[in-house]
């Protein structure tokens, strides 16, 4: 290993952004280099925003500024246009408002956004809606402002049925009368409230009132539970379950996943709770064909970016017969193979972030900054030593989920829509498939059966002729990342004992 396993390795956050007094020193010349350059990114970001925004997106007045449009007047000739009085909504008066901490539990399919989390140049994720009726709704006054912290962040297609945030939303009632179960009767319905603006595909199931201001779905979540689901197709699945018990342990996972060292990320360590591959349907609906369906069931403290499609990738090798299950002791191995050989993650749409376990009582303290006081790098680095699934107790935290009976009937009812379309072009593909099968055994008699099931979540790639894992090309190795990344002046590597400022 390198000198750096002895160093800390920072983002350089002077590359971010100076503060006002490094500022006040600099000269004229450089403060107007700073604001050319400044400008030249502005312009290249107005750029990609023109390009990938839709329509919709343009008419917003958020991004309507962005893109130098005059806003203000767009939307008076709009209101013009609905009636001759002045439409303006008064604003709410936020002086005299009570606030609440609570967590909400939130259910999302995916497969038509770009990922959870806010992004520069696109206003199409979870996240982004979500905001936008959360201020909708006046349950918060800015993001800034709501002490928000999310469990986990989901990339692009992936669904998650148990998304946790922490945030504080408007209350009817006095801090101290919060917790009594009259206050908690008589609460503003968050949740109704939200999935009347949310997408249909986007629904807050339930929301729990928090004792402490300061206990964060992101650092007080122990463990983080996904399910990948696939169909059965020709894979073994007794070496896809043996190779899962291999995972399981407190290991260095970098060769299990994409390696964001540009963002300050160099600790690989993860502890993996369990793994297991399951059916998805009970016993007496499988039908022993390639098309039953199972998942993968996987279970950590936190996750690396990519780390379950690229183990995914790894276990449909195994179970196709192309890698034993020992693989995963070889690359778990970091001194052996400390660079991780060339292969593709599994897609990301049959991923749900399932269940997320948390912590009884915060570690925080009650003059922990409100929100943003750790960086990404350190977001998933946590590890937990705290006891799982403690049912909450007075001196607890955390309380119980409150729902609501209407609430869990519309959200029933608005996924079984999604089932009924989805079934029905199942359905129908799956005769076609039949009719298919018959044609191919009636006219060539062939003894095999296409069972290529799979192929899709390997990204369709399918070699003529398969290289073994541990006999491909590597990636640059983490003490080579690092290094580039300094030179660039990226990362700053400290001695342990220095502060990072």
């Amino acid at each position: 290993m390198s000198a750096t396993n002895d160093k800390k390795v920072v983002i350089n956050k002077r590359l971010k952004g100076l503060p006002r007094e490094s500022l006040e020193k600099l000269s004229q010349t450089e403060l107007i280099d700073k604001i050319v350059q400044l400008e030249a990114y502005n312009f290249q970001l107005r750029n990609l925003l023109q390009k990938k925004l839709t329509d919709q997106d343009r008419n917003d007045e958020e991004y309507a500024v962005l893109l130098g449009k005059d806003a203000d007047s767009e939307r008076v000739s709009k209101e013009e246009r609905v009636s001759g009085k002045s439409q303006k909504q008064r604003k709410f008066d936020w002086s005299s408002a009570h606030r609440r901490h609570v967590l909400l539990k939130i259910t999302y399919f995916g497969w038509d956004y770009q990922g959870f989390a806010c992004q520069e140049d696109s206003n199409d994720t979870i996240e982004s809606h979500l905001f936008r009726a959360l201020t909708r709704t006046c349950l918060i006054e800015s993001r800034s402002s709501a002490n928000y912290h999310r469990c986990g962040r989901t990339d692009k297609e992936v669904s998650a049925f148990c998304q946790v945030i922490s945030i504080d939303l408007r209350s009817k009632h006095s801090p101290e009368s919060q917790l009594e179960a009259a206050a908690l009767a008589s609460e503003i319905d968050y949740c109704g409230l939200l999935n009347r603006v949310l997408p249909k595909n986007i629904q807050c199931v339930a929301w729990m009132p928090l004792r402490s201001p300061v206990y964060s779905a992101r650092f007080d979540c122990v463990s983080r539970c996904y399910r990948y689901y696939f169909p059965r197709g020709d894979l073994d699945l007794v070496a896809m379950q043996a190779a899962c018990d291999l995972l399981v342990r407190h290991a260095d996972f970098r060769n299990f996943c994409k390696m964001d060292v540009h963002n300050g990320v160099t600790n690989y360590m993860r502890n993996l709770q369990s793994a297991r591959v399951a059916a998805a349907d009970s016993e007496r609906h499988l039908t022993n064909s390639g098309y039953d369906m199972y998942y993968l069931e996987i279970q950590a403290n936190a996750f690396l970016w990519h780390q379950i499609r690229c183990i995914m990738a790894v276990l449909l090798l195994v179970g196709q017969r192309k890698e034993q299950p020992s693989v995963i002791t070889e690359l778990l191995d970091v001194d052996s193979n400390p660079c991780k050989p060339q292969y593709t993650p599994a897609i990301g749409l049959p991923l749900n972030l399932f269940r997320c376990d948390f912590r009884p009582t915060t570690t925080r303290s009650a003059n922990h900054p409100a929100a943003g006081g750790a960086t990404e790098a350190e977001d998933d680095a946590m590890d937990i030593s705290a006891t799982e699934n403690e049912p909450p107790s007075e001196s607890s935290d955390l309380t119980e989920w409150i729902y609501s009976e209407e609430n869990l009937q519309k959200l029933i009812e608005n996924t079984q829509c999604e089932w009924t379309q989805f079934s029905v072009k199942s359905t129908m593909i799956r005769n076609v498939l039949q009719q298919l099968e018959n044609l191919l055994e009636e006219n060539f008699q062939t003894k095999e059966k296409v069972q290529e099931q799979v192929i899709l979540l390997q990204d369709s790639v399918k070699p003529r002729q398969y290289q073994p894992l541990l006999e491909r090309k590597r990636c640059e190795s983490l003490e080579n990342r690092i290094e580039h990344f300094v030179k660039k002046q990226r990362l700053i590597v400290k001695e342990d004992d220095q502060k990072t400022a």
